[in-house]
């Protein structure tokens, strides 16, 4: 493998083509596509000043890595890539990609992040700001997530999420085939209009969680207080632990509550079947 040390690059797509290449400590300055159309490359202890430094790249390691807010939209159309250890502080990152995985990792910009991106693993990210990210990827598996941003898990399908504290507004809609495991959701209209959302030993906050949602599987799930008219219009097996102040109009299935219930609210806007089976157990 070759070794680029120590240098700086500027310009027009500076490094274009490189193969089977180790680039250790150096400068993507001013310029755009700085790294584009490259195949098996590392890049280690590196900083991005420059726009688009990595376009249509194939096969890489990004470690230990500054990307600066100039260098938005930064990785596009690269696949099989994984990056460790590295701060981003731009928005619009890694779009329209294949088998990415990114570990111990910092973007303080997740405006429109991880869009289409088929095959993402994540552990122990953390990601601020922004809106959207992750909207339209699939088979996704994370294992630890902290996450501030808005509209967070849009349009996600085929997805495994572990240990995640999130704190947003109207995360997980329209999603397919997603379960949670061990996590805090803090936000508004949490799940509408998703089809086969699980969630287990999950904590639960914010107004109107839960609602439009078919095939909604809850085990062992705590609800906030604040947490009202949950469940509207949802097809649902829920096991809950504690109280719940609100549950409204639910079309079908059990649901079960290990605490008591504040009230339910069953009016004429309820849809058939309204069949829902509901009860309070003592804890």
């Amino acid at each position: 493998m070759n070794l680029i040390k120590e240098k700086s690059f500027g310009g027009e797509r500076p490094l274009f083509g490189l193969e089977h290449c180790r680039m250790e400590n150096i400068k993507i300055t001013d310029g755009e596509s700085g790294i584009k159309f490259c195949k098996d490359v590392e890049v280690v202890g590196s900083r991005f000043l420059g726009k688009y430094p990595l376009w249509h790249v194939d096969g890489s390691l990004i470690e230990d890595c500054y990307f600066a807010p100039e260098s938005r939209s930064a990785i596009w159309y690269s696949d099989h890539m994984t990056m460790k250890n590295c701060v981003i502080d731009a928005p619009k990152f890694f779009r329209e990609m294949k088998d990415l995985k990114i570990s111990d990792t910092v973007l303080n910009d997740a405006d429109e992040t991880f869009w289409k991106v088929d095959g993402l693993e994540v552990r122990n990210l953390k990601i601020k700001d922004g809106t959207y990210p992750f909207m339209f990827s699939k088979n996704i598996y994370v294992d630890g997530l902290e996450a501030d941003s808005k509209y967070v898990f849009q349009y996600v399908r085929d997805a495994e999420i572990h240990n995640a504290r999130i704190t947003t507004k109207d995360a997980f809609w329209e999603t397919e085939n997603v379960t949670i495991y061990d996590s805090v959701l803090d936000g508004e209209y949490l799940g509408w209009h998703s089809k086969n959302l699980k969630l287990v030993r999950c904590h639960i906050s914010g107004e109107q969680p839960l609602c439009y949602v078919k095939g909604l599987i809850l085990e062992d799930c705590s609800f906030d207080p604040a947490c009202d008219r949950c469940f509207e219009d949802s097809e649902l097996q829920a096991d809950i632990k504690g109280d719940i102040t609100e549950i409204k109009n639910p079309k079908t299935g059990k649901i079960v509550v290990h605490g008591s219930i504040g009230r339910v609210t069953i009016d004429s806007f309820v849809r058939k079947p309204a069949n829902c089976i509901i009860k309070e157990e003592s804890r």
